[in-house]
């Protein structure tokens, strides 16, 4: 590796030099001819070409060590390198401070533009959180409304309702995300109390698809974010919900290892080319192309802010047999950069 690295920085150096070599070969040619017409002993010939070519090998190491010692600070500072400017090796040429220069200019641009984007992307994150907070006041009266009137139809209305209510929770945590570390409160939470938080705020989807519950109590403690957990439970759920249209959801610890919560329906499934992305930020594959309203942000969020807890989840699927979501809880790294 490290003869790799000289030949290619001899090569570049031979390469951005070769006029200069030409020159000096060509003079060392001039030089002999000259000696050889005015019939000078051969003797001071070799003498003043070795001379001459003495003081090019001298000269040549000691500008080829410059260059390379530019070359190893320019490779560090790439390496080093985050948004602002680094330091550069000193010019010694015009050609170089202009480049240096150029590159200031360039510097000094960029970083105006970042604080632009940075400046008008914290004020849409702003808006939009003011906006999320400001909507759940109209949806609250509208819930009490339309649980004040017992009207037919309400039912379904109240239905709608909900699913609103879900997706303005869903902005404003994709909205902390980025933040997540600094709103985290790591305590040791039963996590039957965790589940029935959020079975509970579902119970009225599970009666009006007739899904069958399947729950079979943890009596496990876990070290973990009540408030992000519950909404990664939650999303899981309405996931599970939202595919399901007859047969069950069933919640329970897996037996085979120490704290694992498994959710598992008997919904759609998911396609076999499309698990290994199921996770990334905004796919929503073959059952996201069926149901045009799917975003595929839920499962991207879940897995994001249980990185952020530490936990680890997978998810295991067979199409037309259903889903399995498996979180991994037992083991918690409770520094959270």
């Amino acid at each position: 590796m490290k003869k790799d690295k000289w030949y290619k920085v001899i090569h570049a150096y031979g390469k951005e030099n070769r006029k200069v070599l030409l020159a000096f070969t060509l003079s060392i040619m001039i030089f002999i001819v000259v000696f050889y017409l005015y019939s000078l002993p051969l003797e001071s010939v070799v003498y003043g070409a070795s001379l001459s070519f003495t003081v090019f090998i001298l000269i040549g190491v000691y500008d080829f060590y410059s260059y390379n010692k530019k070359h190893e600070i320019i490779q560090d500072s790439a390496r080093d390198i985050t948004v602002g400017l680094v330091k550069l090796p000193e010019a010694t040429t015009l050609l170089e401070k202009d480049y240096q220069s150029l590159i200031g200019v360039l510097n000094e641009n960029t970083s105006k533009l970042i604080s632009q984007a940075d400046s008008s992307r914290s004020n849409m994150i702003d808006y939009y959180t003011l906006w999320a907070h400001q909507i759940k006041t109209p949806i609250t009266a509208m819930r009490i409304l339309l649980q004040s009137e017992h009207l037919e139809g309400n039912k379904d209305l109240l239905s709608e309702l909900f699913k609103i209510e879900q997706y303005v929770e869903m902005v404003l945590q994709y909205l902390r995300l980025e933040h997540i570390s600094s709103d985290l409160q790591f305590r040791e939470y039963n996590l039957d109390y965790l589940i029935r938080q959020s079975v509970k705020k579902y119970a009225q989807v599970f009666i009006q698809k007739k899904i069958k519950l399947e729950y079979n109590e943890t009596s496990c403690t876990v070290l973990t974010d009540e408030k992000w957990l519950i909404f990664v439970i939650e999303q899981l759920l309405s996931n599970a919900l939202k595919y399901t249209t007859k047969g069950k959801i069933a919640i329970y610890m897996d037996k085979n290892t120490e704290k694992t919560l498994v959710i598992e329906d008997t919904g759609i499934g998911i396609q076999e080319e499309d698990l290994p992305r199921v996770f990334d930020k905004g796919f929503t594959g073959y059952n996201g192309r069926t149901d045009k309203k799917s975003t595929g942000i839920g499962l991207y969020l879940c897995k994001q802010i249980i990185n952020k807890l530490s936990h680890r989840m997978t998810i295991s699927s067979q199409v037309n047999y259903g889903t399995k979501v498996m979180i991994d809880l037992s083991s918690v790294n409770t520094f959270i950069e």
